[in-house]
Parts: C-alpha cells; sequence; structure tokens
C-alpha cells in the first residue's frame, strides 16, 4: 500500500461507490439489502480493505488530521494480521502482561509476516516507554 499526497480522494467515499471496493473486490455499489437476505452478499463480502483505509487515511491528511490518518494506515495493515492475533498482541501490550522478549517478538512478526511496519513500530515505541518507566 502507497500513500501519494497528490492524490485527491473525494468524501464521503460512499458518494462514489464504485470507487470502494471490498478485499474480494466487491463495489460497494454491488453491496445491496437484497443481496445480503439472499445469501449473495456474505461478512466476507463486506469486510473493509486496505485501499479504503488508504483513501480515508487521505481524506484525514487533506483535511490536517495526520494522527487520524496513521490510525487508519494502522487499521490498513491489520486486515491482513487474523483477530485472535491482534487480540494476543493487545493483551500482551497491557501493563499487567508485558514482557519484553514476547513484545518484542510479535513487533518482528508484524513487521516480518504481516508487512505491518506501522504497528511493528509502535509495539517497539510501547517497548521503549515501558522500558524508560520502568515496567518491564
Amino acid at each position: 500500500m502507497t500513500h501519494n499526497d497528490s492524490d485527491h480522494v473525494e468524501y464521503p467515499l460512499s458518494d462514489n461507490p464504485d470507487q470502494v471496493e471490498t478485499p474480494d473486490g466487491t463495489t460497494l455499489s454491488e453491496i445491496t439489502l437484497e443481496g445480503i437476505v439472499d445469501g449473495e452478499i456474505d461478512g466476507d463480502n463486506i469486510a473493509i480493505s486496505p485501499d479504503t483505509l488508504e483513501k480515508q487515511a487521505q481524506v484525514a491528511d487533506q483535511n490536517g488530521r495526520p494522527q487520524l490518518a496513521q490510525n487508519f494506515r494502522r487499521a490498513a495493515e491489520l486486515t491482513a494480521v487474523p483477530d485472535e492475533r491482534i487480540l494476543k498482541i493487545y493483551n500482551a501490550l497491557r501493563p499487567s502482561g508485558m514482557e519484553k522478549e514476547k513484545l518484542q517478538s510479535m513487533a518482528d512478526e508484524l513487521e516480518e509476516e504481516y508487512d505491518a511496519q506501522i504497528n511493528a513500530d509502535l509495539v517497539r515505541e510501547a517497548i521503549d516507554v515501558y522500558e524508560e518507566r520502568g515496567l518491564l
């Protein structure tokens, strides 16, 4: 996923439903209540895609909200990480459950296995803060 400052994204994204796709390529305009009721559209068809999250990040950037943009980019990376793994990483980041080696391993996993550099950096930053505060 690349971020291009020259791209201009119109908000809300739902005003351009053919330009918003789910991970399997279903466009927003193809998702209908009838399709859901008939079983043609399921949960996999309506998951958010990294591309859509990047578009939201671009909107946030265009409106002077870099922290929100970074959150969207972090979320985009996490679409590739299984939910169970995200919950284990989240729990490991809690002050009561921290082990430096475990957190470092998780950061490496995020970076190497899921190409989630922003999230790996966040875990590494947490390690530094926890060390400074004597929590590890």
